[in-house]
């Protein structure tokens, strides 16, 4: 898409990116330059994920301490299942004295062959304790699912369990990715007509590999549309197609997500930059 005709697309809003830690030392090198490259875009903050059960926290507060000193806004992922009170408390002194004023605040995962355990049951207990330990210290970020969660018991179900995390005290909200605008609105309506009025800011998945994203998407619960799957599965290993495919599908998703209104954009860069910067200069979001 050109330059000149930039102006006309709908403005996408503020940008944000998510990283995950790196496991290695070149992977750590590597993200250090993708994250200089993304950000001339501008973005808003930039967050770090969190593994099961807290298995990549020292990883994650690495990263979070490395863009902080690079003057970038850092958001960490936070997840309670499985912790006590006693460690999540530690937990919010120490990202307090980083220098850290925002938070994605998730139930989380535990690790494969580990019980329950733990004294938080749900995103929202922990959002509330952040609240009652913490006043307004952190700007807290929560999940939310358009699609439905994959283990909800059913899609109100599930909404209600969103509305509870904005009523304990979240800012805003972060949605897991998706291909279907129309999820989206109908979740934003579903959301305001419980009185849930804060920010809900889709999350974008940039499409570069059928197999990875097929793989996360049943992971994770998210829908892949057929006729999608169905164009992926077509181009076979051609990776050039793939990418050229992607682009178009999720520039028109966020095309739209702009024009109705939504609040921004969370880009799931997979620790690239490619792909991310191929999304914004399409949409024209400025270098």
């Amino acid at each position: 898409m050109s330059a000149d005709i930039s102006p006309l697309l709908p403005e996408t809003g503020p940008v944000s990116f998510e990283f995950f830690p790196p496991k290695t030392a070149e992977g750590a090198v590597k993200l250090r330059a993708v994250r200089q490259t993304l950000y001339a875009r501008r973005p808003e903050f930039c967050s770090v994920t969190y593994g099961a059960g807290g298995s990549t926290q020292e990883g994650t507060f690495t990263t979070v301490r490395e863009i902080l000193a690079e003057g970038m806004d850092a958001a960490s992922h936070f997840s309670c299942v499985g912790a006590t009170r006693a460690s999540v408390r530690a937990q919010l002194q120490e990202l307090r004295a980083m220098g850290v004023r925002r938070l994605v605040a998730l139930r989380g995962d535990l690790p494969s062959g580990y019980g329950i355990g733990g004294e938080f049951s749900y995103a929202s207990d922990l959002v509330e304790f952040i609240r009652a330990e913490t006043g307004d210290a952190f700007r807290i970020e929560v999940a939310a699912y358009p699609e439905v969660h994959p283990q909800a018991r059913s899609p109100q179900a599930d909404l209600q369990a969103f509305a509870a995390k904005a009523k304990a005290g979240a800012d805003s909200a972060i949605t897991q990715y998706f291909y279907s605008a129309d999820a989206y609105f109908r979740f934003v309506d579903e959301a305001l007509a419980l009185g849930i009025e804060i920010p809900i800011v889709p999350g974008v998945m940039p499409i570069t590999s059928s197999t990875q994203l097929l793989r996360f998407s049943d992971a994770c619960g998210a829908e892949i549309p057929r006729w999608i799957r169905l164009r992926l599965q077509a181009f076979g290993d051609d990776v050039e197609s793939i990418r050229a495919f992607g682009l178009d599908v999720v520039t028109d998703l966020c095309e739209q997500l702009a024009a109705g209104g939504a609040p921004g954009l969370h880009l799931y860069t997979m620790n690239q930059a490619t792909a991310p910067l191929a999304l914004l200069d399409r949409l024209g979001h400025g270098a």
